[in-house]
């Protein structure tokens, strides 16, 4: 920055102007004209205007500080690196003045050296830089700043960056920006290392943070230990005599003695992260207030560089003492009586002091599980009801507590709106809801009808937001349920041409918000009429002229529009012709053509019920299935032409109360059992044990599901759903016969194994229950497992089991992701006397699940089978990759 005041030197020296600075009495200026020089890309009037200088200001020379004040102004605005302000013309008392600037450079560009191509596209979020911005030294060095935050969140701790600036030639007064980058290694937790920690176990507080984990380690034992008793360092002593010592000296570290010499984290990252390490300290700290050390702190830490560079954490605790909870008291509770209140609470005078357990058992944070005090409350219209626990004295080491309460009135719901809904109609929505104007305020009928609403699949199930607006002065509340529509319908397609064949490929399109009674009004299609809540599917199959499938189905879910009763009609013809001649051209009209046809429709009536509780469902369908074969001896035993009718009724007792998101459950269970049953034929004298048994099979058939999913751990950052769930399974099938002289039947069996797609040509009607890392199999025995047989019956009897850790990559409807590994155990058999449900095929694997609204479940599974595993041949004979798509396999 220039000296103010001054001459330019390409100004011819004035005498006037000399005597401006020399004259010893302040005398009054005023500015007559005002230029501005080193322009490039600026505007002169927006430079004036920031000096704050204008035409016909009065100044005093010397004694002004106008001057200094108009170049502070333009230099704190960091678009200018130098500023200079000369006089340069006086007549009489007009003053003409010059402000010289040198504008700082653009940013034309900037790039990464050092990082790939996807570290580099990632910075470029972080590094809030943008092109044509001025360059100044705060923005570099903001951009440093972000780019070395960026890699020690992955665990790079010596990073050097580099900042370059080059001229760009190609625009004026521009520069292209180069960060280089050095990131050298990965700096990992070699050691985690916790002092003062006398009443817990180091192991135990490691568990506690998450996101600082130590390297897996394995050490081969010392043949000799330091004696813990000895007098001398030198004294040593035998492994078994040095754990016997320390479980003696230190019963909480005998394990923890042991963690230096074996440490072994699966699927686990060692990298140190500062951020994350911070958190785990309050982690830990909240694990000491939950065993009832509320005063704990953390009174230091260090660390230091071993000679890898991997980093050795220590943490000194000062733990405080243990404390209890004394006597819980009542106040302003008219409602409930006190031992109610306390029974439902669930503490008790000497119970561990857990602060977090307590907010929790009295709803200070409120949960989608209820089973606390406010929930009791709220669910019974105490939407203002308010409570404060007062530590009322604290003696030795047991608190007392008094919860102060104020109930307040029960309140109304007043006025219930619905926004959000472009394609969905009002009175789709507002059937499901249970917050009814006029009724008494729920917080569960809130938390149910958001489950409802999840569950028709029509909206994002992270976006329904009950608005609630409490108004205390007449005692109600309006909600305004807000959701975002989603995308629901989905597309099946696929194609190809194969000589002699023909085209072959599958159309299939299902429309989940499908609107019957807007069918024929055209301004609705888009391109379908939507909108009524009903479901319509259809699909086309073609394998050439061999093979040809329809299927169309459509439910309305609320038949009548008043209840939740469901309606489904749905139809299928299926043909498979075998037709070919001896020279092996296709001929339909040959003498000796096979082919099977099957055909049928069925029609299912749904109701829910009120008890035992309302996730309760009946369904009653009807069937009707036929098969007609001509010359076609695959199918049964010693028919080859001829037709088979198969009418059946089914009935279906359901249970579904999971939670969250339908593709992804985070909560719940999901269970059903289901009896489907023909006419006993033969003992009403229809047929008799003569006839083929084919022509009116008769059976009886039961099924059971049964589903858990129960959350592993606290949920992580702000998506409460991203944390593992555990799904527990169990299946179990069984068709049998009304009349023992006649066999089972051949139709409605179950077939095991594989990835649980359609059997061959969808043509016989048989349950698909998959097993993933087997083939198809026919034999109870687990120890025989063909390959690529196609099997000549099915199982009468079959049960399941399925393990399967899952955790969510991504809960965006658009697409969800979600990674598992599974154990599963199952069997069939065929006869009841050799049903043994401790006889079982097991498999472990891994999988990958991938949700797309327009194409629906798509899945891909590594299962190992267990009792495949040949000796000596490893793994390989025993692994099996199997693929799913459009649901989630039996």
């Amino acid at each position: 920055m220039a000296q103010k005041d001054s001459i330019p030197p390409s100004v011819s020296v004035n005498p006037a102007l000399l005597n401006i600075f020399n004259s010893k009495i302040p005398k009054e200026y005023t500015i007559a004209d005002i230029t501005v020089n080193g322009i490039k890309s600026f505007d002169k009037n927006l430079i004036i205007s920031i000096s704050g200088l204008q035409i016909g200001d009065k100044v005093q020379i010397p004694g002004t500080d106008a001057f200094s004040k108009a170049i502070t102004k333009l230099w704190n605005q960091n678009l200018i690196s130098d500023v200079q302000i000369y006089l340069t013309k006086l007549v009489g008392n007009d003053l003409s003045i010059e402000i010289d600037i040198v504008e700082r450079p653009r940013l034309s560009a900037f790039k990464f050296v050092g990082v790939s191509k996807g570290e580099a596209s990632d910075l470029k979020s972080k590094v809030n830089l943008e092109k044509d911005r001025v360059i100044t030294e705060n923005m570099k060095l903001n951009a440093v700043d972000a780019i070395r935050k960026f890699f020690v969140d992955k665990g790079y701790g010596n990073i050097d960056i580099r900042v370059k600036d080059d001229s760009d030639k190609s625009s004026s007064n521009a520069e292209l920006l180069t960060f280089y980058i050095s990131k050298g290694n990965k700096v990992k937790v070699n050691s985690i290392n916790f002092s003062g920690n006398y009443n817990i176990n180091g192991l135990k507080l490691k568990k506690q943070m998450k996101g600082t984990k130590e390297m897996s380690k394995i050490t081969l034992f010392p043949d000799r230990f330091v004696n813990p008793f000895g007098d001398s360092a030198k004294q040593t002593i035998t492994l078994k005599q040095y754990l016997h010592d320390m479980d003696f000296l230190y019963p909480s570290k005998t394990k923890e003695a042991l963690d230096p010499y074996f440490r072994f984290k699966l699927f686990s990252s060692s990298k140190f992260s500062q951020s994350k390490y911070d958190e785990d300290r309050d982690k830990v700290l909240d694990y000491y207030n939950s065993q009832g050390y509320r005063d704990a702190v953390v009174a230091d830490t260090a660390s230091s560089q071993n000679a890898k560079g991997n980093l050795d954490l220590f943490i000194k605790m000062n733990e405080g003492g243990k404390y209890y909870f004394g006597n819980i008291t009542w106040k302003g509770n008219t409602k409930y009586p006190d031992s109610l209140l306390t029974q439902f609470l669930g503490i008790r005078k000497g119970d561990i002091y857990n602060a977090d357990l307590f907010n929790k058992r009295l709803g200070k944070e409120l949960s989608a599980e209820g089973g606390d005090i406010s929930s009791l409350y709220m669910d019974d219209g105490y939407l203002f009801f308010h409570l404060d626990p007062v530590e009322t004295a604290v003696y030795n080491d047991t608190i007392d507590f008094e919860i102060r309460m104020q109930e307040g009135p029960q309140a109304t719901i007043g006025k219930v709106d619905i926004s959000g809904n472009d394609k969905t109609k009002d009175y789709v929505i507002r059937r499901e809801l249970r917050t009814i104007p006029g009724e008494k305020f729920s917080r569960s009928d809130i938390i149910r009808t958001q489950r409802e609403l999840s569950q028709l699949g029509f909206f994002n199930p992270e976006k329904i937001n009950p608005n609630i607006v409490p108004n205390a002065d007449n005692g109600t509340v309006d909600i305004n349920w807000q959701v975002e529509e989603k995308s629901s319908d989905q597309l099946e397609l696929s194609a190809g041409w194969g000589g002699g064949i023909g085209l072959t490929g599958t159309l299939g399109v299902t429309f989940n918000n499908f609107s019957i009674n807007n069918i024929f009004q055209k301004s609705t299609w888009d391109p379908l009429p939507s909108g009524d809540g009903q479901k319509l599917s259809a699909r086309v199959q073609s394998n050439g002229k061999a093979f040809r499938s329809y299927n169309f189905s459509f439910t309305e879910p609320w038949l009548g529009g008043k209840k939740r009763n469901t309606f489904t009609v749905s139809i299928f013809s299926t043909r498979y012709s075998n037709a070919t001649s001896t020279t092996g051209v296709y001929c339909q009209s040959c003498a000796d053509s096979s082919y099977i046809r099957t055909a049928g429709a069925s029609v299912a009536l749904g109701k829910q019920l009120k008890w035992p509780d309302d996730y309760f469902s009946l369904v009653y369908s009807l069937g009707f299935e036929q098969y007609k074969l001509q010359n076609y001896p695959n199918i049964f035993k010693d028919i080859t032409t001829g037709t088979s009718t198969n009418v059946s009724l089914k009935i279906t007792l359901a249970r579904n109360a999971t939670q969250g998101n339908p593709i992804f459950p985070t909560g719940g269970s999901n269970f059903f059992l289901s009896g489907q049953f023909t006419l006993p034929y033969s003992l009403l004298g229809i047929t008799n044990t003569s006839d083929n048994q084919y022509k009116l099979p008769e059976f009886h058939k039961w099924r059971f599901n049964g589903e858990y999913y129960i959350p592993i751990g606290k949920a992580q950052g702000a998506e409460k759903t991203q944390q593992f769930i555990l799904k527990v399974a169990a299946k179990y099938g069984f068709i049998g016969r009304y009349n023992n002289q006649l066999q089972i039947s051949p139709f409605e069996r179950f077939q095991l194994g594989d990835a649980g797609l359609s059997n061959s040509f969808a043509l016989l009607g048989y349950d698909i229950i998959s097993q993933r890392g087997y083939p198809v199999y026919s034999s109870s025995d687990p120890k025989i497992n063909p390959e690529n047989i196609t099997p000549s019956q099915f199982f009468t009897i079959f049960n399941k089991y399925t393990v399967e850790l899952r955790y969510p990559f991504s809960t965006n409807p658009s697409s969800t992701i979600y990674g598992l590994a599974f154990f599963e155990a199952a069997n069939g058999w065929y006869q009841f006397k050799d049903y043994n449900p401790f006889q079982l095929r097991r498999s472990v694997g891994l999988g990958m699940r991938f949700f797309l609204p327009m194409f629906g479940l798509l899945g891909f599974d590594y299962g190992i089978g267990l009792d495949r595993i040949e000796p000596g041949v490893g793994l390989s004979s025993a692994a099996k990759f199997t693929f799913m798509l459009g649901q989630e396999p039996e």
